[in-house]
Protein backbone atom coordinates (compact mmCIF):
# COMPACT_ATOMS: atom_id res chain seq x y z
CA UNK A 1 0.00 0.00 0.00
CA UNK A 2 1.63 3.13 -0.83
CA UNK A 3 2.05 6.07 1.37
CA UNK A 4 -0.05 8.58 1.76
CA UNK A 5 1.22 11.87 2.55
CA UNK A 6 -1.55 13.95 3.27
CA UNK A 7 -0.36 17.01 4.10
CA UNK A 8 -0.77 18.62 0.57
CA UNK A 9 -4.58 16.69 0.20
CA UNK A 10 -7.75 18.68 0.86
CA UNK A 11 -9.19 17.58 3.97
CA UNK A 12 -12.83 16.22 2.73
CA UNK A 13 -10.49 14.03 0.41
CA UNK A 14 -7.77 12.83 2.15
CA UNK A 15 -6.66 9.24 2.42
CA UNK A 16 -6.39 8.09 6.18
CA UNK A 17 -2.67 6.96 7.37
CA UNK A 18 -2.04 3.42 7.25
CA UNK A 19 0.54 2.82 9.83
CA UNK A 20 3.83 0.93 8.57
CA UNK A 21 3.14 -2.35 9.85
CA UNK A 22 -0.08 -2.80 8.02
CA UNK A 23 1.47 -1.67 4.75
CA UNK A 24 4.45 -4.25 5.54
CA UNK A 25 1.40 -7.33 5.60
CA UNK A 26 -0.89 -6.24 2.78
CA UNK A 27 2.78 -6.29 0.19
CA UNK A 28 3.66 -9.40 1.85
CA UNK A 29 0.31 -10.76 1.21
CA UNK A 30 0.14 -9.45 -2.17
CA UNK A 31 3.36 -10.72 -2.92
CA UNK A 32 2.74 -14.67 -1.51
CA UNK A 33 -0.29 -14.48 -3.83
CA UNK A 34 1.18 -13.84 -6.67
CA UNK A 35 3.55 -16.10 -6.28
CA UNK A 36 1.40 -19.24 -5.30
CA UNK A 37 -0.13 -18.02 -8.54
CA UNK A 38 2.68 -18.43 -10.43
CA UNK A 39 4.19 -21.73 -8.64
CA UNK A 40 0.88 -23.90 -9.31
CA UNK A 41 1.17 -22.79 -12.84
CA UNK A 42 4.30 -24.14 -13.26
CA UNK A 43 4.33 -27.38 -10.70
CA UNK A 44 0.58 -28.10 -11.71
CA UNK A 45 1.07 -28.73 -15.70
CA UNK A 46 -1.99 -26.20 -16.69
CA UNK A 47 -1.96 -24.78 -19.99
CA UNK A 48 -0.59 -20.86 -19.86
CA UNK A 49 1.65 -21.27 -17.84
CA UNK A 50 4.07 -18.43 -19.20
CA UNK A 51 1.08 -16.64 -19.66
CA UNK A 52 0.53 -16.98 -15.38
CA UNK A 53 4.23 -16.44 -14.60
CA UNK A 54 4.01 -13.07 -16.63
CA UNK A 55 0.64 -11.92 -15.76
CA UNK A 56 1.80 -12.65 -11.99
CA UNK A 57 5.48 -10.41 -12.41
CA UNK A 58 4.02 -7.37 -14.40
CA UNK A 59 1.60 -7.29 -11.81
CA UNK A 60 4.22 -7.45 -9.11
CA UNK A 61 5.82 -5.12 -10.63
CA UNK A 62 3.07 -2.37 -11.05
CA UNK A 63 2.61 -2.92 -7.40
CA UNK A 64 5.76 -1.84 -6.63
CA UNK A 65 6.07 0.44 -9.23
CA UNK A 66 3.20 2.42 -7.48
CA UNK A 67 3.76 1.92 -3.74
CA UNK A 68 7.21 3.78 -4.88
CA UNK A 69 5.70 6.27 -6.20
CA UNK A 70 5.14 9.38 -4.18
CA UNK A 71 1.99 10.56 -6.70
CA UNK A 72 0.04 7.62 -5.96
CA UNK A 73 0.19 8.95 -2.22
CA UNK A 74 -0.89 12.18 -2.99
CA UNK A 75 -3.40 12.69 -5.64
CA UNK A 76 -6.89 10.57 -6.09
CA UNK A 77 -6.55 10.42 -9.65
CA UNK A 78 -3.21 9.22 -9.94
CA UNK A 79 -4.01 6.84 -7.82
CA UNK A 80 -7.26 5.81 -9.71
CA UNK A 81 -4.72 5.49 -12.35
CA UNK A 82 -2.33 2.94 -10.86
CA UNK A 83 -5.45 0.78 -9.10
CA UNK A 84 -6.93 0.75 -13.20
CA UNK A 85 -2.97 -0.78 -14.44
CA UNK A 86 -3.21 -3.12 -11.54
CA UNK A 87 -6.88 -4.12 -12.15
CA UNK A 88 -5.93 -4.88 -15.70
CA UNK A 89 -3.33 -7.30 -14.83
CA UNK A 90 -5.14 -9.01 -12.50
CA UNK A 91 -8.06 -9.62 -14.71
CA UNK A 92 -5.58 -11.32 -17.15
CA UNK A 93 -4.49 -13.43 -14.59
CA UNK A 94 -8.02 -14.46 -13.65
CA UNK A 95 -8.24 -14.96 -17.17
CA UNK A 96 -5.39 -17.48 -17.00
CA UNK A 97 -5.52 -19.31 -13.75
CA UNK A 98 -8.26 -19.86 -11.16
CA UNK A 99 -5.53 -18.77 -8.09
CA UNK A 100 -5.52 -15.33 -8.98
CA UNK A 101 -8.65 -14.46 -7.71
CA UNK A 102 -7.21 -14.90 -4.25
CA UNK A 103 -5.44 -11.35 -5.30
CA UNK A 104 -8.94 -9.90 -4.82
CA UNK A 105 -8.76 -9.67 -1.63
CA UNK A 106 -5.66 -7.38 -0.56
CA UNK A 107 -7.10 -5.18 -3.96
CA UNK A 108 -10.24 -4.83 -1.66
CA UNK A 109 -7.79 -2.90 0.51
CA UNK A 110 -6.41 -0.59 -1.93
CA UNK A 111 -9.60 0.15 -3.45
CA UNK A 112 -11.28 1.37 -0.11
CA UNK A 113 -7.98 3.03 0.88
CA UNK A 114 -7.12 5.01 -2.41
CA UNK A 115 -10.32 5.79 -3.61
CA UNK A 116 -13.53 7.98 -2.74
CA UNK A 117 -16.15 6.39 -0.90
CA UNK A 118 -18.51 6.69 -3.83
CA UNK A 119 -16.19 4.95 -6.21
CA UNK A 120 -14.50 2.69 -3.64
CA UNK A 121 -17.81 0.43 -3.18
CA UNK A 122 -18.65 0.14 -6.64
CA UNK A 123 -14.98 -0.80 -7.18
CA UNK A 124 -15.23 -3.75 -4.46
CA UNK A 125 -18.25 -5.11 -6.30
CA UNK A 126 -16.93 -5.02 -9.33
CA UNK A 127 -13.76 -7.19 -8.15
CA UNK A 128 -16.01 -9.25 -6.25
CA UNK A 129 -18.28 -10.35 -9.56
CA UNK A 130 -14.57 -10.82 -11.51
CA UNK A 131 -13.65 -13.20 -8.80
CA UNK A 132 -17.10 -15.14 -8.93
CA UNK A 133 -17.41 -15.41 -12.24
CA UNK A 134 -13.76 -16.45 -12.83
CA UNK A 135 -14.42 -19.05 -10.19
CA UNK A 136 -17.60 -20.02 -12.69
CA UNK A 137 -15.61 -20.10 -15.32
CA UNK A 138 -12.63 -22.06 -14.37
CA UNK A 139 -14.58 -24.54 -12.20
CA UNK A 140 -16.95 -27.12 -13.70
CA UNK A 141 -19.81 -27.13 -11.17
CA UNK A 142 -21.36 -24.12 -8.98
CA UNK A 143 -21.36 -24.10 -5.56
CA UNK A 144 -22.81 -21.67 -2.87
CA UNK A 145 -18.33 -21.08 -2.02
CA UNK A 146 -18.05 -19.96 -5.30
CA UNK A 147 -20.52 -16.92 -4.22
CA UNK A 148 -19.85 -16.58 -0.84
CA UNK A 149 -16.09 -16.60 -0.54
CA UNK A 150 -15.71 -13.36 -2.54
CA UNK A 151 -18.39 -11.73 -0.99
CA UNK A 152 -17.63 -12.53 1.96
CA UNK A 153 -13.79 -11.42 1.59
CA UNK A 154 -15.52 -8.08 0.55
CA UNK A 155 -17.59 -7.66 3.45
CA UNK A 156 -14.78 -7.89 5.86
CA UNK A 157 -12.57 -5.74 3.84
CA UNK A 158 -15.34 -2.72 4.04
CA UNK A 159 -15.99 -3.63 7.41
CA UNK A 160 -12.23 -3.67 8.45
CA UNK A 161 -11.29 -0.35 6.60
CA UNK A 162 -14.67 1.36 7.64
CA UNK A 163 -14.00 0.48 11.52
CA UNK A 164 -10.19 1.84 11.16
CA UNK A 165 -11.34 4.94 9.49
CA UNK A 166 -13.65 5.71 12.21
CA UNK A 167 -11.47 4.48 15.30
CA UNK A 168 -9.13 7.07 13.25
CA UNK A 169 -10.91 9.81 13.41
CA UNK A 170 -12.17 10.24 16.53
CA UNK A 171 -8.73 9.73 17.49
CA UNK A 172 -7.85 13.06 15.79
CA UNK A 173 -10.73 14.54 17.34
CA UNK A 174 -9.32 13.55 20.93
CA UNK A 175 -6.02 14.79 19.74
CA UNK A 176 -7.17 18.40 18.63
CA UNK A 177 -9.59 18.50 22.05
CA UNK A 178 -6.19 17.70 24.27
CA UNK A 179 -4.55 20.23 22.32
CA UNK A 180 -7.66 22.53 22.35
CA UNK A 181 -7.07 21.95 26.31
CA UNK A 182 -3.55 22.56 26.62
CA UNK A 183 -3.84 25.68 24.93
CA UNK A 184 -6.83 26.64 27.26
CA UNK A 185 -4.30 25.55 30.35
CA UNK A 186 -1.63 27.95 29.02
CA UNK A 187 -3.89 30.86 28.15
CA UNK A 188 -5.47 30.21 31.93
CA UNK A 189 -1.72 30.47 33.43
CA UNK A 190 -1.44 33.43 32.02
CA UNK A 191 -4.67 34.80 33.20
CA UNK A 192 -3.78 33.65 36.02
CA UNK A 193 -0.32 35.32 36.30
CA UNK A 194 -1.15 38.51 35.14
CA UNK A 195 -4.64 38.33 37.48
CA UNK A 196 -1.57 37.73 40.61
CA UNK A 197 0.74 40.35 39.54
CA UNK A 198 -2.36 42.88 38.94
CA UNK A 199 -3.24 42.00 42.53
CA UNK A 200 0.59 42.03 43.79
CA UNK A 201 0.55 44.98 41.97
CA UNK A 202 -2.76 46.65 44.00
CA UNK A 203 -0.91 45.25 47.39
CA UNK A 204 2.35 47.17 46.76
CA UNK A 205 0.23 50.29 46.63
CA UNK A 206 -1.32 50.17 48.83
CA UNK A 207 1.39 48.91 51.45
CA UNK A 208 3.35 52.05 50.10
CA UNK A 209 0.52 54.41 50.60
CA UNK A 210 -0.52 53.22 54.24
CA UNK A 211 3.13 52.95 55.52
CA UNK A 212 5.67 54.77 53.78
CA UNK A 213 3.34 57.66 52.54
CA UNK A 214 1.49 58.34 55.48
CA UNK A 215 5.03 57.79 57.87
CA UNK A 216 6.66 60.45 55.68
CA UNK A 217 3.78 62.69 55.85
CA UNK A 218 3.96 62.72 59.94
CA UNK A 219 7.55 63.06 59.54
CA UNK A 220 7.17 66.60 57.43
CA UNK A 221 4.24 67.64 60.22
CA UNK A 222 6.21 66.99 63.19
CA UNK A 223 9.71 68.52 61.72
CA UNK A 224 7.41 71.75 60.46
CA UNK A 225 6.26 71.43 64.23
CA UNK A 226 10.16 71.56 65.59
CA UNK A 227 10.78 73.84 63.19
CA UNK A 228 8.23 76.64 64.65
CA UNK A 229 9.27 75.89 68.21
CA UNK A 230 13.05 76.65 67.71
CA UNK A 231 14.57 80.10 68.34
CA UNK A 232 15.26 82.25 65.77
CA UNK A 233 18.97 81.67 64.85
CA UNK A 234 19.03 78.59 66.16
CA UNK A 235 21.72 76.41 64.06
CA UNK A 236 19.73 73.40 64.47
CA UNK A 237 17.43 75.38 61.84
CA UNK A 238 18.79 74.95 58.67
CA UNK A 239 19.52 71.05 59.51
CA UNK A 240 15.42 70.37 60.31
CA UNK A 241 14.90 72.07 57.19
CA UNK A 242 16.92 70.08 54.55
CA UNK A 243 15.23 67.04 57.06
CA UNK A 244 11.65 68.23 55.77
CA UNK A 245 12.79 69.01 52.27
CA UNK A 246 14.09 65.21 52.01
CA UNK A 247 10.61 63.95 53.70
CA UNK A 248 8.84 65.73 51.18
CA UNK A 249 11.07 64.50 47.94
CA UNK A 250 10.55 61.23 49.08
CA UNK A 251 7.28 61.63 49.73
CA UNK A 252 6.45 62.76 46.32
CA UNK A 253 8.61 59.47 45.11
CA UNK A 254 6.20 57.19 47.00
CA UNK A 255 3.20 58.82 45.40
CA UNK A 256 4.91 57.95 42.01
CA UNK A 257 5.14 54.74 42.79
CA UNK A 258 1.66 54.13 43.97
CA UNK A 259 0.47 55.75 40.79
CA UNK A 260 3.24 53.33 38.73
CA UNK A 261 1.14 50.39 40.72
CA UNK A 262 -2.43 51.53 40.05
CA UNK A 263 -4.28 49.40 37.82
CA UNK A 264 -4.15 49.95 34.43
CA UNK A 265 -7.78 51.56 34.18
CA UNK A 266 -6.60 53.60 36.10
CA UNK A 267 -3.18 55.21 34.56
CA UNK A 268 -4.76 57.17 31.54
CA UNK A 269 -7.85 59.26 33.42
CA UNK A 270 -9.84 59.52 36.42
CA UNK A 271 -11.92 57.31 38.83
CA UNK A 272 -14.84 58.38 36.81
CA UNK A 273 -13.37 57.93 33.35
CA UNK A 274 -12.24 54.45 34.23
CA UNK A 275 -16.16 53.56 35.64
CA UNK A 276 -17.76 54.84 32.39
CA UNK A 277 -15.10 52.95 30.22
CA UNK A 278 -16.27 50.18 32.18
CA UNK A 279 -19.79 50.64 32.00
CA UNK A 280 -19.85 51.05 28.03
CA UNK A 281 -17.52 47.92 27.04
CA UNK A 282 -19.72 45.51 28.91
CA UNK A 283 -20.97 42.80 27.27
CA UNK A 284 -24.34 41.84 28.82
CA UNK A 285 -27.08 44.23 29.85
CA UNK A 286 -27.12 48.12 29.14
CA UNK A 287 -24.86 50.18 31.72
CA UNK A 288 -25.49 53.56 32.39
CA UNK A 289 -23.17 55.12 34.69
CA UNK A 290 -23.78 58.56 36.80
CA UNK A 291 -21.71 60.59 39.18
CA UNK A 292 -22.84 62.81 41.85
CA UNK A 293 -21.70 65.55 43.90
CA UNK A 294 -18.56 66.88 43.50
CA UNK A 295 -15.37 64.53 42.47
CA UNK A 296 -12.60 64.82 44.75
CA UNK A 297 -8.71 63.48 44.88
CA UNK A 298 -8.99 60.07 45.94
CA UNK A 299 -6.08 57.98 47.45
CA UNK A 300 -4.82 54.72 44.91
CA UNK A 301 -6.28 51.90 47.49
CA UNK A 302 -9.87 53.95 47.33
CA UNK A 303 -9.86 54.15 43.44
CA UNK A 304 -8.79 50.97 42.98
CA UNK A 305 -11.18 49.14 45.09
CA UNK A 306 -14.36 51.23 43.51
CA UNK A 307 -13.01 49.90 40.12
CA UNK A 308 -12.64 46.22 41.27
CA UNK A 309 -15.80 46.54 43.04
CA UNK A 310 -17.57 47.61 40.32
CA UNK A 311 -15.73 45.40 37.91
CA UNK A 312 -17.12 42.31 40.32
CA UNK A 313 -20.14 43.14 40.71
CA UNK A 314 -20.81 43.93 36.72
CA UNK A 315 -19.25 40.50 36.03
CA UNK A 316 -21.93 38.84 38.60
CA UNK A 317 -24.70 40.69 37.06
CA UNK A 318 -23.49 39.77 33.07
CA UNK A 319 -23.20 35.98 34.48
CA UNK A 320 -26.12 34.93 36.84
CA UNK A 321 -28.54 38.23 37.18
CA UNK A 322 -30.00 37.75 33.32
CA UNK A 323 -30.64 41.34 33.73
CA UNK A 324 -31.88 43.83 31.07
CA UNK A 325 -30.22 46.65 32.31
CA UNK A 326 -28.26 48.01 35.06
CA UNK A 327 -27.00 51.33 36.64
CA UNK A 328 -23.20 52.33 38.56
CA UNK A 329 -23.10 55.61 40.59
CA UNK A 330 -20.38 57.21 42.26
CA UNK A 331 -20.82 59.75 44.38
CA UNK A 332 -19.19 62.24 46.57
CA UNK A 333 -20.30 63.54 49.87
CA UNK A 334 -18.28 65.49 52.28
CA UNK A 335 -17.45 62.95 54.75
CA UNK A 336 -17.63 59.42 52.10
CA UNK A 337 -17.71 58.60 48.55
CA UNK A 338 -20.18 55.53 47.73
CA UNK A 339 -20.10 53.45 44.89
CA UNK A 340 -23.85 51.43 44.06
CA UNK A 341 -24.47 48.80 41.11
CA UNK A 342 -27.70 48.25 40.58
CA UNK A 343 -29.63 45.44 38.08
CA UNK A 344 -33.24 44.75 37.17
CA UNK A 345 -32.25 40.59 37.11
CA UNK A 346 -33.52 37.82 38.52
CA UNK A 347 -32.03 38.61 42.25
CA UNK A 348 -31.34 36.12 44.88
CA UNK A 349 -31.66 35.46 48.88
CA UNK A 350 -28.10 37.22 50.08
CA UNK A 351 -28.88 35.17 53.21
CA UNK A 352 -29.23 31.85 51.40
CA UNK A 353 -27.35 32.18 48.29
CA UNK A 354 -24.49 34.78 49.06
CA UNK A 355 -21.59 32.07 50.09
CA UNK A 356 -22.97 30.05 46.97
CA UNK A 357 -22.09 33.25 45.04
CA UNK A 358 -19.19 33.48 45.99
CA UNK A 359 -17.58 30.33 45.86
CA UNK A 360 -19.37 30.63 41.80
CA UNK A 361 -17.00 34.03 41.22
CA UNK A 362 -14.25 32.06 41.96
CA UNK A 363 -13.05 34.59 45.23
CA UNK A 364 -14.09 37.53 43.33
CA UNK A 365 -17.73 37.53 44.69
CA UNK A 366 -19.37 39.01 47.36
CA UNK A 367 -16.76 38.17 49.81
CA UNK A 368 -13.99 39.92 48.14
CA UNK A 369 -15.67 43.07 47.90
CA UNK A 370 -16.94 42.85 51.24
CA UNK A 371 -12.68 42.42 52.36
CA UNK A 372 -12.16 45.39 49.98
CA UNK A 373 -14.50 47.49 51.78
CA UNK A 374 -13.66 46.57 55.36
CA UNK A 375 -9.74 46.72 54.68
CA UNK A 376 -10.20 50.35 54.10
CA UNK A 377 -12.86 50.94 56.86
CA UNK A 378 -15.84 51.30 54.71
CA UNK A 379 -19.05 49.25 54.56
CA UNK A 380 -20.42 47.20 52.30
CA UNK A 381 -24.31 45.95 51.55
CA UNK A 382 -26.19 43.83 49.31
CA UNK A 383 -29.77 44.30 49.37
CA UNK A 384 -31.93 41.86 46.69
CA UNK A 385 -35.00 39.04 46.89
CA UNK A 386 -35.78 36.37 43.84
CA UNK A 387 -37.20 38.05 41.04
CA UNK A 388 -36.52 41.79 41.92
CA UNK A 389 -32.97 42.42 40.90
CA UNK A 390 -29.76 43.34 42.74
CA UNK A 391 -28.03 46.58 44.57
CA UNK A 392 -24.66 46.97 45.81
CA UNK A 393 -23.36 49.64 47.51
CA UNK A 394 -19.89 50.20 48.97
CA UNK A 395 -19.12 53.13 51.31
CA UNK A 396 -15.86 54.44 51.86
CA UNK A 397 -14.89 57.58 54.43
CA UNK A 398 -13.19 60.08 53.01
CA UNK A 399 -9.35 60.40 54.42
CA UNK A 400 -8.90 63.90 56.58
CA UNK A 401 -6.64 65.80 54.29
CA UNK A 402 -4.00 68.13 55.74
CA UNK A 403 -2.00 70.83 53.76
CA UNK A 404 1.10 68.62 53.25
CA UNK A 405 -1.48 65.58 52.21
CA UNK A 406 -2.30 68.21 49.31
CA UNK A 407 1.03 69.42 48.41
Amino acid sequence: MPRTRTATSPPSDRPVPVPPAIRRCLHALLAGLLALAAVKAVTGGAGHRAGVVAAAVVMGAVYTAGTLHPAVGRSRRAAGWWLTALAACWLVLLVLSPDGLWAAFPLYFLQLHLLPKRRALPAVLATAAAAIASFLVHSARVTPGSFIGPLLGAAVAVATVLGYEALHRESERRRELIDELMATRAELAAAERAAGTLAERERLAREIHDTLAQGLSSIQLLLRAAQRALPAGSPAGPHIERAREAAQDNLAEARRFVRALSPPDLEHGSLAGALERLCASSAGPRVRFSLSGTPAELPTPYEVALLRVAQSALANTVRHAEAGRAEVTLTFMDASVALDVVDDGRGFDPAADGRAAGERDGGFGLPAMRARAQSLGGMFTVESAPGQGTAVAISLPLPARTKEDAA
